[in-house]
């Protein structure tokens, strides 16, 4: 019996529209292909959020109740209540009206009075679901390499947590929009969203260990690769700057590994140190306002939680019939 393909996923980050990549690894989880082995997953921003709640899954239950625990994540992250539901419908319209090129009172969150609520209600939901305190022991066992991607503000150089450093405060770290929340001091320097560096990390899922080094690398990209038409409204704009300023590490990285393994075939590389990684793209097929990004209404996380496991559907169909690419 041969051995199983080891295989890294990596979650791109774009606020709420990774509720799709809970609904994409929901969906692989529930029929996961025993042919493969997940030996390391990363992310950034909310699919820092995806990524973690799926390693801590795994390495303490099992990947059925890794994709419930990656829905409860997301049903609690979603609004809840009169007053959060207001305040959601109220960030997203203004997120719009900004992108259309209307003036708009802007304020620094540093200018904001009390604590950082919407930080607060993300720290909560994740000590909710996991047990940070716990993982630095299960990573003393064989799991699966987990990697958090932030950028270092003060360096202004990508900075990655993994494994045992994968604090609170890391995955808070990933997520803080700088015009949204504050910046997050760890180990001396100050942190802002993933978005800004390597989204998602990829680097460090490779440049492992012979154990959990992946033959496949699985992205789950959220931005729209490409688009049709021209963009002319200043929405329009917006939403493609937004697209393609998402995509830029994503796409500096597989060109480098597709670089790579064209050396290897091209035997520049010595086989016996380097070895090839298929690269294959699961992406959301659909473009969504920037705007969205913010949205966390229920019936939105929802549509996009069953659209991630209808595609993951489609991949594993096409992996069965040999078209993923």
């Amino acid at each position: 019996m041969s051995e199983p393909t080891k295989v890294a996923i990596a979650c791109q980050g774009g606020g709420s529209h990774t509720a799709f990549t809970a609904g994409v690894l929901r969906g692989l989880l529930n029929e996961w292909d025993d042919d493969y082995e997940l030996v390391g997953i990363s992310g950034t921003s909310g699919g820092a959020f995806n990524a973690l709640a799926t390693w801590y899954g795994i390495v303490t239950a099992d990947y059925g109740e890794t994709a419930d625990l990656l829905e409860s994540l997301w049903t609690d992250l979603a609004t809840d209540g009169t007053l959060d539901r207001v305040a959601n419908a109220w960030l997203v319209g203004a997120s719009r009206v900004d992108s259309s090129g209307l003036p708009i009172a802007r304020v620094s969150p540093y200018s904001l009075p009390g604590p950082e609520w919407g930080k607060e209600r993300i720290r909560t939901v994740l000590e909710r679901h996991i047990d940070f305190d716990a993982i630095p022991d299960l990573c003393r066992r064989t799991v699966p390499e987990l990697v958090v991607g932030t950028v270092n503000v003060n360096a202004g150089a990508f900075e990655t947590f993994t494994n045992e450093d994968v604090t609170t405060e890391a995955v808070l770290a990933s997520a803080a929009v700088p015009n949204l929340f504050e910046a997050v001091e760890i180990h001396g320097h100050l942190h802002w969203d993933g978005l800004f560096s390597q989204n998602p990390p990829i680097d460090d899922l490779l440049t492992v260990d012979t154990e959990r080094k992946p033959e496949e690398l699985w992205v789950i990209q959220i931005n729209p690769q490409e688009r049709d038409g021209e963009p002319r409204s200043l929405e329009e704009i917006a939403d493609r700057r937004n697209e393609l300023s998402g995509n830029i590490s994503l796409n500096q990285e597989l060109r480098f590994v597709e670089r790579v393994n064209s050396w290897i075939d091209e035997g520049r590389l010595p086989a016996d140190q380097f070895s090839r990684v298929t690269v294959r793209r699961i992406e959301m097929g659909r473009a969504l306002p920037a705007s969205t990004k913010l949205d966390r209404s229920r019936p939105f996380i929802r549509e996009l939680l069953e659209a991630g496991e209808q595609r993951a559907a489609e991949f594993r169909a096409e992996l069965a019939d040999g078209e993923a690419a």
